[in-house]
């Protein structure tokens, strides 16, 4: 119930109008066809009274096809009217949705443009703008700074920590093997050493060649 009073919307008034004129426009076909079978029948019967040579009916059906050809070209004048209609009223519709979207842009405009403050925008981009370069400024000072850290102690470093690394394994494989070396404070001769644990300089230089030190 609550339909039947509800208020017509625009579209549905067009809606409405584009069904009828869709409807009138096969109306106006389905009378043309009928003209047009109509003018067949009526050809043939002037060409039935013209073999029979009865003149005066062929002239009173003559002056007929006239009138029924003419109103035949009339349902195509009505037709094109009809397709008139229905486009121009698409048209204005597109056009009416067309201005309310344009109306609710421009209201929305309006409200950012008043909470928008452009001179307060402007000092914030350039605010934005100057600390930014303030920031790609100090990332490049600490990067050359880091780098030039890492140039002077870096290669350094990891060439002392290559050296400890193999001469704290060397010195594993020297205590497995040294069962009875005597204590680190005493000194020893520098051949008794290689004799007293069995290890030769070729097992050594073996071991620096297996962990890639030459």
């Amino acid at each position: 119930m609550a339909s039947l009073f509800k208020k017509k919307t625009v579209d549905d008034v067009i809606k409405e109008q584009n069904k009828e004129l869709r409807g009138t426009q096969r109306q106006i076909t389905r009378d043309r066809t009928a003209l047009e079978r109509q003018e067949k029948q009526m050809e043939m019967e002037i060409k039935k009274m013209a073999k029979t040579g009865n003149r005066e009916a062929c002239k009173i059906l003559a002056k007929q096809l006239v009138q029924l050809r003419k109103q035949k070209n009339r349902t195509y004048a009505v037709s094109s009217k009809v397709t008139s209609m229905s486009t121009q009223t698409k048209v204005m519709n597109s056009q009416m949705k067309m201005a309310g979207a344009m109306s609710t842009t421009a209201k929305t405009m309006q409200a950012v443009n008043k909470k928008m403050d452009p001179q307060k925008t402007l000092q914030t981009m350039q605010d934005f703008q100057k600390e930014n370069m303030k920031m790609g400024m100090t990332e490049e000072m600490i990067n050359d700074t880091l780098d030039e850290i890492f140039d002077e102690s870096g290669d350094e470093e990891e060439s002392q920590d290559i050296v400890n690394q193999v001469l704290d394994e060397i010195g594993i494989e020297i205590s497995g093997k040294m069962v009875r070396a005597p204590s680190a404070g005493k000194s020893l001769p520098s051949a008794s050493p290689a004799k007293a644990t069995g290890i030769s300089d070729e097992d050594i230089e073996r071991q620096l060649r297996a962990l890639g030190v030459d």
